[in-house]
């Protein structure tokens, strides 16, 4: 056993001070709650070493790197929660820590869950990319890990535990951004395939049409304190990825500290343990509006903020019992295909053994790790603390799929940690895979098969209901003033695109006319705002299209009808002269020239202008459409007059052609033959088999509920 560093014992000697004895989960005639914390230094004990978290390798002498256990127990079950600075832990070090710990402790593996705190200033114990795996540092970890469980579990103490959740929203936002479609970037294998990526919204606005996915703003803190009060340990949750600038360890390491400074007595100091939240799409930065948040120390200062003032409204309990749940769930890896191994194996040749420099060569290599590989078990796990939840993924997780389980998960309560119990890599919700980017490049970095996502949300969600003994909550449609206004004027069709996946559009009218999205659509971003748009406190939701459509066939709408949606346009108008067609119908013999479309013409660099076009017959409005602002959009048609309106004002009038007469599939996001599809978002599509006057329309334009 090694002996404890200098701060550990410090803090073994102040814990001790409060022990009569050691507590034993068998020797409890109560199931009481008890809980004991550590910090172990695992800052390696020789340098320089390998440095993860970059493309290519790099050496330093990280320093102040830790390893923050807490370990809860009942009576009955007992449970350990590991967060290490690290950029990602392998499944094999973890796996031997954990059967370490397991001896010291007899806590069973599967009740262990060691996470990364995503940090890229630490020592490398995973390869990946153009980083090995430090071959001195990994068997010191693994000891290390081992020791923090069995150091909080020497010094379980009567406790009780609280949950608390506040908004950060300033201090996270989206990275991966969607390119413009003219602007499609090429991967290291050659391929024109990057539609998303990484940071493509920096000093270069005009070239994106939006962000690709939600962020996640919460701030959840588990508060864990002695009955009578004094604080024992924190375990905090926050979705952004990782912060450079500080040391070693990140914001992740600066936050703790200064939360222990915070609630530091002189007898006590409790041990504050940061866990990555589902970050693989997130950063600190909002490219919308060009604003860098602020420095480092200001930063962390603002989350400690953040999360004390949570924390002073946490009622915490002691009749907390405990319950957990694992399950290795395989998965494949997507392996290269011939031609492409053949090409991995030539430049891999070429090397001989050097570390990779370039893309290219980086990616060969990972090719030929996904193929001797093949495929992997991954670790999914639950635990629940009274009615806290706490879900697990080993993958550096989209924000989108960590609210998938928050809202879903029996307990609204619910943290999810990231890059627990192996480095997976990223997984990315199958429809990010059509855009394509750095995070869907097959490697050992993002190398998992297309469905991992839903599988391991699926997973979850079943760990969640086998420890909270019932189901998950079911994803109910939108019941804000405008659905049931909608739903009240008895649509064909009423897609709130409020969904979370595909490929299915929910039609959340009373005739279920569900439609279908096409590749190249993402769900769940921000949607018009305003009390006629959201349900109490949660924000109305919409999708982002990209290249794809809806499709859904509506023959009730041979004549009169009336189309009402909201719509944000995300191209700019340097792009090209038709940003984009909304509403698309062909001639029942399929002929799309004499069709009927509505969609956007450039009006300016940064304004549209609303088109409707009958067969050869183009009309344009005189409203201006703003490029990322909400539009209300409806189409009318009266007997053999047609009328637009923009935000519930009329925008032009005429007489309905002939040549515009349509067949009963309709297309939504884009022309019935693919031409210049809508890049943006689309909400609150309501599609009427009648004429609805100026005055309903208005009504269904209006941001605040009337």
């Amino acid at each position: 056993m090694h002996a404890p560093r200098p701060r550990d014992r410090r803090r073994s000697i102040t814990l001790g001070m409060f022990l009569a004895a050691p507590w034993i989960g068998a020797a409890s005639a109560e199931a009481e709650l008890h809980a004991g914390a550590s910090v172990v230094d695992v800052t390696p004990q020789q340098f320089p070493v390998f440095i993860n978290g970059g493309m290519t390798a790099r050496r330093g002498e990280p320093r102040d790197i830790k390893a923050r256990a807490l370990v809860l127990a009942d009576g009955d079950t007992t449970v350990a929660i590991v967060v290490a600075d690290s950029c990602m832990l392998p499944k094999d070090l973890v796996d031997g820590a954990k059967a370490l710990a397991a001896e010291r402790t007899g806590i069973p593996t599967d009740h262990m869950t060691i996470s990364a705190t995503h940090t890229h200033t630490a020592p490398s114990a995973m390869g990946a990319l153009g980083t090995p795996a430090d071959e001195t540092y990994v068997p010191y970890l693994r000891l290390r890990l081992a020791d923090a469980i069995a150091e909080a579990h020497g010094r379980l103490e009567p406790a009780r535990v609280g949950y608390a959740s506040t908004t950060a929203a300033e201090f996270t936002a989206l990275r991966r951004w969607i390119v413009r479609p003219d602007r499609v970037g090429t991967d290291p294998f050659g391929d024109a395939t990057v539609r998303a990526t990484m940071h493509a919204a920096r000093d270069n606005l005009p070239n994106v049409t939006g962000e690709s996915g939600p962020e996640d703003p919460s701030l959840a803190v588990i508060s864990v304190r002695t009955p009578d009060g004094r604080p024992l340990a924190l375990l905090a949750n926050f979705s952004m990825h990782y912060f450079g600038g500080g040391p070693a360890a990140d914001y992740f390491g600066s936050y703790c500290d200064s939360i222990e400074k915070h609630f530091a007595s002189p007898d006590r100091i409790p041990v504050a343990i940061m866990s990555h939240g589902c970050s693989g799409d997130i950063w600190r930065v909002d490219y919308r509006t060009g604003e860098r948040q602020e420095p480092f120390e200001a930063f962390v200062a603002g989350l400690v903020d953040r999360t004390t003032a949570a924390v002073a409204a946490i009622d915490e309990h002691r009749d907390a019992d405990i319950a957990m749940a694992e399950r290795r769930l395989p998965l494949a890896y997507r392996v290269p295909d011939a031609a492409r191994l053949a090409w991995a194996r030539g430049i891999a040749a070429a090397l001989d053994g050097t570390l990779p420099t370039t893309q290219p060569e980086i990616y060969a290599l990972e090719q030929i790790a996904l193929h001797e590989r093949r495929t992997t078990d991954v670790v999914v796990q639950a635990i629940r603390i009274g009615d806290i939840a706490i879900t697990t993924t080993p993958t550096e997780t989209f924000a989108l799929t960590g609210l998938k389980l928050k809202r879903q998960s029996p307990s609204p309560r619910t943290m999810v940690i990231e890059l627990a119990n192996g480095g997976d890599g990223y997984i990315p919700p199958p429809e990010q895979h059509v855009l394509g980017g750095y995070t869907t490049w097959a490697a050992r970095s993002a190398g998992l098969e297309v469905q991992a996502e839903p599988k391991i949300v699926e997973a979850c969600l079943q760990l969640l209901e086998q420890v909270h003994r019932r189901p998950r909550r079911p994803l109910e449609p939108p019941d804000s003033p405008l659905a049931r206004r909608i739903r009240a004027l008895d649509p064909v069709c009423y897609y709130p695109l409020d969904e979370m996946s595909g490929p299915v559009a929910r039609d959340a009218g009373a005739r279920h006319r569900d439609a279908i999205f096409e590749d190249g659509v993402v769900f769940w971003l921000d949607g018009p705002d305003g009390p006629n748009l959201t349900a109490g406190p949660t924000v109305n939701r919409a999708a982002h299209f990209a290249g794809g459509r809806m499709r859904s066939r509506l023959p009730e709408c041979d004549r009169d009808f009336t189309v009402s949606l909201w719509c944000w346009n995300g191209l700019s108008g340097e792009a090209r002269e038709t940003l984009g067609w909304l509403l698309s119908r062909d001639r029942p013999d399929g002929t799309t020239a004499a069709g009927m479309h509505l969609g956007v013409l450039r009006d300016g660099e940064e304004t549209g202008r609303l088109a409707l076009l009958l067969g050869a017959t183009r009309h344009v409005g005189t409203t201006s459409v703003k490029r990322w602002q909400w539009h209300h959009v409806a189409l009318v048609r009266d007997a053999d007059r047609w009328h637009t309106y923009v935000d519930g004002k009329p925008d032009g009038t005429g007489t309905w052609a002939p040549e515009g007469a349509a067949g009963d599939v309709v297309f939504l996001g884009g022309r019935s033959d693919g031409a210049d599809s809508w890049e943006g978002r689309l909400d609150e599509i309501a599609i009427f088999d009648r004429a609805l006057d100026a005055a309903t329309i208005a009504e269904l334009a209006e941001p605040a509920a009337r």
